[in-house]
This record gives C-alpha cells, structure tokens and sequence, in this order.
C-alpha cells in the first residue's frame, strides 16, 4: 500500500542517519513512505538524497535502500536507481537482496524490470535460495496473487528449476515447475 502525501512529508523529516541506520537495520515497511513522491511531478525522499549526493558516503546504505524500494514494489524508484547504476543484485544485509526480496512479496513489475536488467537468476540468499527458490517458498508459505506469474517470468528468463524446492506442497507450484522441467 503506497503512502499519502501526508505520510511521506513526514517520513522525510526523518534525519538522514536515522534513515541511513533503518535501511541498514532493514526497516523496510516503516521507511517505506520515502519512496513515495510527497506531490505530483516532485521526487521522492529518497531518490531527491540521491540526488542531493548525501548517500555517496554511504553505497551500503544506498544498496539497502534498492533492497527497499524492490521490497516495497517501488518500480520507479527501482528505475531510477538502476539507471544510476544501482547494481541489481546489491543490498542484501538482510539476508535476502532486493530480487529475491522482490520475489518473496509477489512485486511482479520489480521482479521484471529486475529479469529486463539482468539481475542474476541464480544468486543465494542467506538460507542458501535462489530468487526461483526464494519465490517457491514464498509462493507456498505466503501466497500472494502475483507469485504464479513471478515464477513464470523466473522459469522463463532461464532460472535453474532443480533449485526449487520439489514437491513444494502446492500442486500449482508444482505443476508450473514440472512444466519447465522439473522431475521428482
């Protein structure tokens, strides 16, 4: 759910450390109205601090803050972090990057655009998941509505399907990696 105005007015009041220390500390649900422009045409929190050049001293952070906006849905400003030359693979303090973190909470739009700038398939998360198992896991234990074309878009953009966890518990997980090659 995206943030008021209201909401992202006062998220920006934030001093930066403070939001430098919750990116860092993967508060990703409570700095989320950050990522939200506070009007039309007017930039974000935290894509205007980039801009402002105040995470040049701190790229973990930055890094951290892509984790965040792939976590949150955030397209535009994943968009416009990947075209500063955000790594697509970066920000994983919190065990997960933001592709696989993307995948976990169904952001179908994020994981695309992730998959279009050729976000590795295969990089491990901390519990030793690809972004394809990440998915698989999340698909059976937290479903959400976008999961099944997630791991469609994974499956066909090349990910190892012996990654995933096989039988997963979901006959339509299942059935999606059977499809793409998996065997018992």
């Amino acid at each position: 759910m995206g943030a008021t105005a209201v909401e992202s007015e006062d998220a920006a009041r934030l001093p930066f450390p403070a939001v430098v220390a919750g990116l860092l500390h993967g508060d990703f649900s409570r700095l989320e109205p950050l990522f939200h422009a506070p009007r039309p045409g007017a930039l974000c929190p935290i894509l205007a601090w980039v801009e402002e050049g105040r995470f040049d001293p701190e790229p973990e952070a930055l890094a951290e803050a892509f984790s965040c906006a792939c976590f949150n849905g955030c397209l535009e400003v994943v968009e416009q972090l990947l075209a500063r030359g955000a790594d697509p693979s970066g920000g994983d303090r919190t065990g997960l990057n933001g592709f696989h973190w993307a995948a976990d909470r169904g952001q179908r739009a994020v994981v695309e655009r992730l998959i279009q700038a050729g976000a590795p398939l295969e990089t491990r998360n901390s519990y030793g998941g690809t972004v394809l198992g990440c998915a698989v896991w999340s698909a059976t234990r937290a479903p959400r509505p976008e999961h099944p074309a997630i791991l469609t878009a994974l499956l066909e953009a090349g990910a190892c399907v012996a990654a995933a966890r096989y039988p997963s518990g979901s006959e339509t997980v299942d059935a999606l990696l059977r499809r793409y090659g998996r065997e018992a």
